[in-house]
């Protein structure tokens, strides 16, 4: 007899996938109609389940491409990288990147950033909060260590670069907009800092040098080599400025001391 993780491995083969192997191991029977018609059923469900949740996260990249175009996209995108949870709300981060290869969106080659920016905000808004950076720590910090202090991002702050308008794009496509809703895609790209403050989720625009700044805080690299890199992207940048910026934005949330003076 199958064991339960099996059966379950069959169902969601057999559901989502079609698979007729899985479909007739699971020994369904009984009733008017027969086993496919069954799960063409759970088919049909799960598939429309999906379209909803993805619908509500993704709404611009609908309206770009229209409803018909979305579930399709959906429904393959589903096949393609299955959820591994339970809880649909939290599904489609992969969809950016499926929709990069789709060969359907081809010729919409902004679509997948779109998504990336979409799918930021919806993170930003149930990311984990945190407090205010501890200032008077910080400035016990010996001035000779600065330059080793690794800086830690609030939870919420997702970074978005694109080739393309994606913001112009984005804000075109929000309900009530008024405005010319003309988007010229060669008009430059954007880099984007997506972070959920006090009046909830904000997009703003960065400066190359503040992006390579903040990027490289994210990747955990220490104060030093953050300055080097966004000095390599932007000459002006300016440290002292970017910090005030950050930490009174609380984008900047923490940081980490080197152990030989934080004990």
């Amino acid at each position: 007899m199958p064991s339960l993780s099996e059966l379950q491995r069959r169902f969601a083969a057999a559901t989502v996938f079609g698979d007729s192997a899985a479909l007739y191991g699971l020994g369904i029977v009984g009733g008017r109609l027969d086993a496919a018609a069954r799960l063409a059923i759970y088919r049909r469900n799960v598939l429309s389940n999906y379209r909803k949740a993805l619908s509500a996260t993704f709404p611009v990249v609908q309206a770009l491409v229209g409803p018909a175009f979305f579930g399709a996209a959906v429904e393959a995108f589903v096949r393609a990288c299955p959820s591994t949870r339970g809880d649909v709300n939290r599904y489609g981060g992969d969809l950016p990147r499926f929709l990069a290869t789709y060969p359907p969106a081809r010729p919409l080659p902004y679509l997948p950033d779109v998504a990336r920016l979409e799918w930021a905000l919806d993170q930003a808004a149930i990311a984990a909060d945190a407090g205010s950076l501890d200032l008077e720590s910080l400035g016990a910090v010996p001035a000779g260590q600065l330059g080793l202090l690794r800086f830690t991002l609030h939870p919420s702050a997702r970074l978005v670069t694109s080739a393309y308008p994606v913001l112009r794009i984005w804000q075109t496509n929000q309900p009530g907009h008024g405005e010319d809703a003309r988007v010229d895609l060669s008009e430059g790209g954007d880099a984007l800092l997506v972070i959920r403050g006090e009046d909830g989720v904000v997009i703003h625009r960065l400066t190359p040098g503040a992006r390579a700044f903040l990027l490289a805080i994210g990747h955990n690299l220490a104060l030093a080599e953050a300055l080097e890199r966004a000095a390599a992207a932007d000459t002006a940048f300016d440290l002292g400025e970017a910090l005030r910026t950050h930490v009174a934005a609380r984008t900047i949330v923490g940081f980490r001391a080197p152990t030989i003076f934080s004990a």
